[in-house]
């Protein structure tokens, strides 16, 4: 997992800033400190935004140990998925040859504020895409958008704060509304449809085991066709 997080991963729960070094090198340390650091199960959102589309190319944006790519693979898609974090990208590609979709995904190396995955995609996916470190979230969802082909579908999905039992820890982490989102994008006038800019309530465990909620939201986006 590079700077993106899912509903149950998330780089925001850490309780200290990250060391002095590289991004790269943060989250391979990370991903060091265990054998699995998410839950390996699909986003809720990719899951519920992606239902009745049809398979075809598919762009995960940090990808993490796998999750999303491999659940997209099982739907059929074909799946170029990349991370900052090459501890991650190996153990997805084990989780992969496991569930026996290793064929339907390519495993790539970005730290996507330097380079970017060529190409151009009938589904590009960008959740959770926050960092501790310094990172030019906009002009990656603007290349996150230029991805995306004719007829294609934009899924970003982020969080609004941080989760009640959290007091701020890291004050400089910016979480902007999806309107906020949408507006970054600075998209041609005519040649995309917003099919959902809106926030949701996803449930959570607290620290001491009660529930909990977590204010998330979600920017879908399809390109017209022809405008690609």
């Amino acid at each position: 997992m590079s700077d993106q997080h899912t509903d149950t991963r998330d780089a925001s729960d850490t309780h200290s800033a990250p060391a002095a070094g590289s991004a790269e090198a943060f989250w391979d340390e990370r991903y060091d400190q265990s054998d699995r650091l998410w839950s390996g199960e699909p986003n809720a959102a990719l899951v519920r935004e992606t239902e009745g589309l049809t398979p075809g190319s598919a762009l995960d944006l940090g990808c993490g140990e796998g999750g999303d790519a491999i659940w997209l693979a099982r739907q059929g898609w074909r799946v170029t998925a990349s991370d900052i974090s090459r501890v991650a990208l190996g153990r997805a590609a084990g989780h992969a040859d496991r569930a026996r979709v290793a064929d339907r995904v390519e495993w790539q190396h970005h730290d996507l504020g330097v380079s970017f995955p060529a190409g151009r995609y009938d589904l590009v996916c960008a959740q959770f895409l926050h960092s501790l470190h310094e990172m030019p979230r906009e002009q990656i969802l603007r290349n996150a958008a230029a991805a995306v082909s004719g007829g294609g579908t934009l899924l970003i999905v982020g969080h609004m704060g941080f989760p009640a039992w959290e007091t701020a820890p890291h004050p400089g982490l910016d979480f902007p509304t999806p309107q906020k989102v949408l507006a970054s994008l600075d998209l041609p006038a005519g040649q995309w449809e917003v099919l959902v800019c809106d926030t949701h309530e996803h449930p959570l465990t607290a620290p001491d085991g009660g529930p909990s909620t977590r204010t998330n939201y979600t920017v879908k986006l399809r390109r017209r066709v022809g405008q690609a």
